[in-house]
């Protein structure tokens, strides 16, 4: 038996940080990154707290990568004054940071779960609707993503306003984000009609907006749909899970600093080629892994769709690449490091990494079951 549920409570649409004004709570912990107070994104959240008379505290001790320190810090920020809401604004780093201090301190203190708020300012994540969340632990150079029906914030508001100061390097790698996410749910093996259906219709916004999006910040409603596209991929991977794509990506942020959508986008042309067997000289054949079908769907919604399987998968994953190219994302990790990690010590940590994707919860759903040296050569490919 299979089952499908939304239990996060979704407002979006012009003006959607109203909802704040309306909360029942007397007292509110935000938990944002520095950027969103630096910034003054964060007076967008708090005008309308104050409009509803509900007082406020802020904990901004909030990284990329939120390693486990970080967490601990957070729990004891709670824990001092467990208030009854909890308000997470900024990206996935954000978002992740607050739905496992909630967790976390509910374990501590049992029978406290305050009602959790995720408020993203990227379209990319979709933690805002997901049970996932991903620490890290710095020292093992390792990312550990945490999965479970606790971490699943009850409302999201999704309000464009926070993402249209978006510089356009991190609009192309959280929407390629968001593209992987779609392409992951809609292959894996855990995925269902209802799952599709979303990764579907976050494809199609993708086709139309996510350009659009990336080369006119102020394009508000290009933002506004990409905005919503990231949340529907991410209610279709909260149901349907993720693949090798995730589990490979995360062992880059880990051990490079790569940013998580920039990894994915590296990644996805070939993760796509692996997981259908059709390269550059493949010819056409009888049958197929059931995941070509799919990945053909959606060319097909992408209007790239060819010939046959052979040539609308190559045409999906020149698709791709040519994404990439357009909005700058670096092809390797050379590139992306700025030169920073040398071959050697790429390849010196490839072994580590190939066991960690392995263990990944992400690769366990891929459609196509890796081999440690397989996964070394999806590695060496994006040097």
């Amino acid at each position: 038996m299979k089952e499908f549920h939304v239990n996060t409570e979704i407002f979006f649409g012009e003006r959607a940080l109203d909802r704040l004004a309306g909360l029942s709570f007397d007292r509110v912990l935000i938990i944002a990154d520095p950027f969103v107070v630096s910034s003054g994104l964060i007076h967008l959240v708090t005008s309308r707290l104050e409009e509803g008379h509900l007082s406020y505290e802020l904990f901004t001790n909030v990284v990329p990568d939120p390693p486990i320190d970080k967490v601990i810090d957070g729990v004891a920020t709670v824990l001092a004054s467990c208030p009854p809401c909890l308000v997470a604004v900024g990206g996935g780093s954000a978002m992740d940071t607050a739905k496992a201090i909630r967790t976390f301190a509910g374990r501590i203190k049992p029978g406290y779960r305050p009602h959790l708020i995720a408020i993203p300012t990227t379209s990319g994540t979709g933690s805002e609707v997901t049970r996932f969340a991903v620490i890290t632990d710095p020292e093992a150079g390792r990312k550990y993503p945490l999965v479970s029906e606790e971490l699943i914030p009850d409302e999201a508001i999704l309000d464009e306003e926070l993402v249209k100061s978006v510089p356009a390097s991190v609009t192309a790698d959280t929407g390629m984000d968001v593209m992987t996410h779609a392409l992951e749910a809609y292959v894996s093996k855990n995925n269902n009609e209802f799952s599709g259906a979303l990764a579907e219709k976050a494809v199609e916004i993708i086709g139309q907006f996510l350009y659009r999006s990336y080369s006119n910040n102020q394009d508000t409603h290009a933002r506004r749909k990409m905005h919503i596209a990231a949340c529907l991929a991410g209610l279709a991977f909260d149901s349907a899970s993720l693949g090798l794509n995730h589990g490979m990506a995360h062992q880059l942020g880990a051990r490079f600093h790569i940013p998580h959508g920039r990894a994915n986008a590296m990644l996805l042309p070939y993760i796509v080629e692996y997981n259908t067997g059709i390269g550059p000289t493949t010819r056409s054949q009888g049958d197929y892994p059931p995941c070509v079908r799919r990945y053909c769907n959606m060319a097909r919604i992408l209007g790239v769709s060819n010939i046959n399987e052979v040539t609308t998968v190559r045409s999906l994953i020149s698709y791709i690449h040519f994404m990439n190219e357009e909005m700058l994302i670096p092809k390797t990790v050379s590139e992306a490091t700025g030169g920073a990690v040398t071959q050697e010590e790429y390849e010196a940590a490839l072994d580590a990494m190939a066991d960690a994707a392995l263990a990944d919860g992400c690769t366990a759903t891929n459609p196509r079951t890796p081999t440690k040296e397989e996964i070394i050569q999806i590695y060496r490919k994006i040097w």
